[in-house]
């Protein structure tokens, strides 16, 4: 720049050195623009300012909005109705318009954007601007359909030099793993990852499946454990069925509810009613036994059942349900042994799958106390330990039963007689452990009259051979045990060998009948 330019830019400049104007750095010479006070305060020079900054935001927007009110020369205007129409529909083009504008603002450039679309009172395909919308279902390429990714060729490889990629590339498995994640269950929510690239790797692929799978058992596990099973004081729909038909019948007048839990069972109070047979009494007043469908309590049980010839056939590992509905027909048959034989215990009723009707032991809903609840004087503890004597000696000779959890808490005290129940694990002598848990029985037993104060109570060796008619003679309890386990060997010996179940037992005669 010469020094006449500079001087003919600022000939106005005052007084000073000369290098002040040659400066580059100088700030530089503003003009200002004049304006009169009536411009300013002008309302439409204000309206044309706001006009232009709209269209410049918003220019599609307001060119909508802005649009022609509806007119046409068939329009019928004398309608009080038609005006009404006309200008509501003009108002909700205005606030479909506001709408959008609000979206706009909000959204801006973000990636992630919201939409007011159920806010709006005219509908795309109702409004001027429904030819801006896109129906996906016309169009051949479908946003919320996953991209199938693509597949490597047969070599492994695509490209060539440094161009190549194989099929375990970073990016290509990332891309297969985000697709395989439609395969998870339905209820596993992966999210949605439409228009985004997004790339899993191995080890989070395989830490998000493997936690698919436990949240797929998991949630089986409940809902098994919620319909097929039931809790305490509870029953599962299919049981409260069983017991509906069971009242609707008129086999039971009502039932009241829970008197006993246990591990295994849940025992209801019910009143009985019409026997739908005439050679079948219903007693008057009943006890329901549900067993549990949960199969926590059986997983130990097998050793009762698998053994026993009368279900080893029947008993199947893989299917525990069977095991169930078998435990319950097992006390069925054990106590009709019983019954027939004449020991005091409930009288079996009827059968349903797991449920279990039989008679009551006790009066006015009141069930009768356990042994080890009721306080018996000497000579009422003395009887009762001779009638328990009898019934151990006539469950193993005539009933050819052990009862393999016999104890103070199995036996009951009413009318002043000892009444025997909980026999679904009882099983006969020739069992490959029937005399282990006939021994443990005994020692039960013996222990609990001992401690009752009953001077004529044998211990669990004499009354193992009292009740077995064996004659083991042994003078410690190891070799006594030992000396069982040896018969029993030999009598599965013996089973394995013939096939069939046969006491080889050696006993000298019949067991001695005790008496009070």
């Amino acid at each position: 720049m010469d020094s006449v330019g500079v001087a003919a830019a600022a000939p106005d400049a005052g007084p000073g050195p000369a290098w002040q104007s040659k400066c580059p750095w100088g700030a530089p010479s503003t003009t200002s623009i004049s304006c009169s006070l009536a411009d300013v305060m002008s309302e439409q020079l204000a309206k044309e300012l706001q006009l232009e900054e709209e269209n410049a935001a918003f220019p599609e927007v307001v060119a909508a909005a802005e649009g022609p009110f509806i007119t046409g020369e068939n329009v019928d205007t004398s309608s009080d109705l038609m005006l009404a129409q006309m200008l509501q529909m003009e108002f909700d083009r205005e606030y479909d318009a506001q709408l959008r504008r609000e979206e706009k603002k909000i959204n801006g450039d973000s990636k992630v954007s919201i939409s007011f679309e159920n806010y709006r009172k005219v509908h795309p395909y109702d409004s001027d601007s429904s030819e801006d919308e896109v129906d996906w279902q016309d169009t051949r390429h479908d946003p919320y359909r996953a991209d199938k990714p693509t597949t490597t060729p047969r070599r492994g490889f695509i490209g060539k030099g440094k161009d190549i990629t194989t099929k375990h590339d970073e990016v290509v498995c990332g891309r297969k793993n985000t697709a395989r994640m439609e395969n998870f269950a339905p209820e596993f929510q992966v999210g949605d990852g439409i228009g985004m690239d997004l790339k899993l790797s191995n080890q989070v692929f395989n830490a998000l499946k493997q936690h698919a799978y436990s949240e797929e058992r998991r949630s089986a596990r409940l809902h098994e454990k919620k319909e097929h099973s039931t809790a305490e004081k509870a029953v599962d729909p299919k049981t409260r069925l069983l017991l509906y038909k069971m009242v609707n019948s008129g086999m039971l007048e009502t039932i009241t509810g829970c008197i006993s839990t246990g591990k295994e069972s849940v025992v209801f109070h019910a009143y009985g009613g019409n026997s739908p047979t005439e050679d079948k009494v219903i007693p008057p007043e009943c006890a329901i036994k549900v067993f549990k469908t949960t199969l926590n309590e059986f997983k130990n049980r097998d050793k009762y059942m698998k053994d026993d010839y009368r279900f080893k056939d029947r008993f199947s590992k893989l299917n525990p349900r069977k095991i169930i509905r078998m435990w319950a027909e097992k006390e069925m048959h054990n106590l009709t042994r019983m019954q027939n034989a004449g020991i005091p215990c409930p009288q079996v009723v009827t059968l349903k799958k797991h449920v279990l009707v039989m008679s009551f032991i006790g009066q006015d809903q009141v069930p009768a106390p356990k042994l080890k609840d009721v306080t018996l004087s000497t000579e009422d503890m003395k009887k009762a330990y001779y009638q328990i004597l009898n019934m151990m000696q006539q469950l193993y000779k005539e009933c050819n039963l052990v009862h393999a959890d016999l104890s103070e808490y199995n036996m009951l005290w009413h009318d002043g007689k000892v009444w025997l129940i909980d026999v679904s694990q009882s099983v006969e002598p020739t069992h490959p452990h029937g005399l282990e848990f006939l021994f443990r029985d005994c020692r039960n037993v013996s222990q609990f009259f001992q401690k009752g104060g009953v001077a004529e109570a044998l211990n669990e060796r004499e009354l193992f051979n009292a009740v077995s008619g064996l004659n083991i003679t042994a003078d410690n309890e190891v070799d006594f045990q030992a000396e069982i386990e040896a018969l029993e060997k030999m009598n599965e010996d013996h089973v394995q060998n013939h096939g069939k179940k046969l006491s080889t037992f050696s006993s000298d005669g019949d067991p001695p009948i005790f008496d009070e």
